[in-house]
């Protein structure tokens, strides 16, 4: 069993447009085409069988068409979370509505989406996703649109943790890209989840491993950032730690199927 908490599809028109932008910003090419049927059977070949696919809103007013995007694709393995700008003035609304879609979380990429992960207008936000019961996602470290300016950085993460103690908040990139230093600092054994993805590119098995007992076991959820990586990349790498079976089994499907309450 695999399952993979942080992925990214796109409709099949703008995945030929979209995917070139964001290599060209990251530096990297994909590892699959973007596109729903692609990308499954990228998934097949890496030996997933379950994955959450995260969606952003980049822009006041495309809230609505992204979420419904990531209402159509659900089902077979897939699980999508939904995505609001913050300064859409319908964001609190829309919330409610990504909950009436099904959609099993909230994913914010504060770089992308050009508002601090911490700032006042995030407020009403969370507290309306906390009231639906949905789980948050947080691109956390610096990301390559603007390296020397994040907007996710590991101690505004922190700060939400103090103003929102019951979310159920994600920091993804094991808490900060490319800044395990500050993740450890600000977030590790405290009251969120991390997930794993580009582990790879910026750790050392036995940096991981120490990352991961530091912050427990149960809390940890794997991910690759597909189709910027690959899940089996991932999968090899936490395979060269000393965790244990079971330990891993936690990593690779076990906390992702009790966080969603998959059966």
């Amino acid at each position: 069993m695999l399952f993979d908490f942080h992925t990214h599809l796109f409709p099949d028109q703008l995945a030929p447009k979209a995917l070139p932008k964001l290599a060209a910003t990251f530096g990297a090419n994909p590892f699959t085409d973007g596109t729903v049927s692609g990308t499954r059977a990228a998934f097949q070949q890496w030996g997933v069988t379950g994955a959450a696919v995260m969606h952003i809103a980049v822009k006041p007013g495309q809230q609505e068409t992204v979420n419904n995007f990531a209402a159509s694709i659900q089902g077979d393995g897939l699980y999508s979370f939904g995505s609001v700008h913050p300064k859409d003035p319908h964001a609190v609304e829309e919330i409610r509505r990504v909950a009436s879609l099904g959609l099993h979380g909230l994913k914010f990429h504060p770089d992308y989406q050009g508002v601090p992960a911490d700032d006042a207008c995030m407020d009403p936000l969370l507290e309306e996703a906390e009231k639906c019961g949905l789980p948050v996602l947080f691109h956390t470290g610096p990301d390559p649109i603007d390296p020397q300016h994040p907007l996710s950085r590991s101690e505004r993460i922190a700060h939400l943790l103090e103003r929102f103690p019951n979310l159920t908040i994600i920091a993804a990139h094991m808490g900060g890209l490319n800044a395990p230093e500050e993740a450890e600092a600000f977030l590790l054994g405290k009251n969120l989840y991390i997930d794993t993805a580009m582990a790879h590119t910026f750790l050392t098995p036995e940096q991981f491993e120490r990352m991961v007992r530091l912050h427990g076991i149960d809390r940890v959820l794997f991910g690759s950032d597909c189709p910027w990586s690959r899940s089996n990349d991932g999968v090899a790498f936490i395979e060269q730690t000393s965790l244990s079976t079971e330990e891993k089994e936690a990593i690779y499907w076990k906390n992702a199927y009790r966080l969603l309450k998959i059966k």
